[in-house]
């Protein structure tokens, strides 16, 4: 067992593929690169439009000053449900994630990002763009929120991520960083050159378990602070809601969420990918 393990070792390190330089100054040059950002900033925009817009649509379809709970001719029955919200955010996430992963890595989540450059999976220049493109989409996509349904948004949050009543800041961070792990965790693996080669003949899969990581994520996590688990989702939000409750809650939707994708980093490339046996054999 231990030649096989070492074996593997080998074989992780040689399938490693060539990390990235911290700064290349000629992806500057490249139309590739710029059409990554156009494609990372279209996909954010797009992303936090549909998503915005159903929390908005749910709250106020079950706003019980203005519909009732039984009676479906007056729009009654619920909304779609913290199911809906989270199918809306995991669904949004594979797709866009399959339309553009072959053009920008499909990141769309400032989180993902700053993992990859932890990994050397990007460039310092490349990250600081896409954070920047994807904060631009973010904050672009809720202002056509709020430019078709203006009352709406004001009246019911603005899609504002907050630590919810009964949580401490500190549990919100907590559940921030263990859901940006899952997802940021998700993505390595997908990712991953060995598994990549072994599901080549299936390719919807890896973004399909992407928006699945999301979706589950949701489901455990809008409770407590909505679920961000994603620094542009919260950031544009705050922008155009420009609220001091939505402000005052900011650091934990970059903290956490960074802090998450840190720990996932770490943990597939050190861990499972066998950085960790370089330094043994030293």
């Amino acid at each position: 067992m231990a030649m096989d393990l070492e074996k593997a070792g080998h074989k992780d390190n040689e399938d490693h593929p060539r990390l990235k330089p911290l700064f290349d100054a000629k992806e500057l040059t490249q139309w590739l690169f710029y059409r990554a950002l156009i494609a990372e900033y279209i996909a954010t925009l797009l992303f936090l439009y549909v998503t915005v817009l159903t929390v908005i649509g749910h709250k106020s379809q079950t706003d019980p000053a203005t519909h009732c709970d039984s009676c479906d001719a007056c729009g009654g029955g619920g909304g779609v449900g913290i199911l809906g919200i989270a199918w809306a955010f995991g669904g949004m996430i594979f797709v866009l994630a399959y339309c553009i992963a072959g053009i920008s890595g499909g990141h769309i989540n400032p989180a993902v990002t700053f993992g990859m450059l932890l990994a050397r999976k990007v460039t310092l220049n490349q990250a600081v763009m896409y954070m920047l493109a994807q904060c631009l989409g973010a904050i672009s996509g809720v202002g056509l929120v709020k430019a078709l349904q203006e009352d709406y948004y004001f009246k019911y949050g603005g899609g504002a991520n907050i630590v919810s009543d009964g949580y401490s800041k500190g549990v919100g961070l907590g559940a921030e960083i263990i859901g940006t792990f899952v997802l940021v965790y998700t993505v390595f693996t997908v990712n991953d050159p060995e598994r990549k080669a072994a599901d080549s003949h299936v390719p919807v899969l890896g973004p399909l378990s992407i928006g699945f990581a999301v979706f589950l994520v949701h489901l455990a996590t809008i409770p407590i602070t909505g679920t961000s688990i994603n620094p542009a989702r919260s950031f544009g939000p705050a922008v155009i809601y420009n609220k001091d409750k939505a402000w005052d809650d900011q650091w934990i939707f970059w903290v956490g969420p960074f802090i998450g994708a840190a720990i996932a980093a770490f943990y597939h490339e050190f861990i499972l990918r066998a950085g960790a046996l370089k330094l043994f054999k030293r």
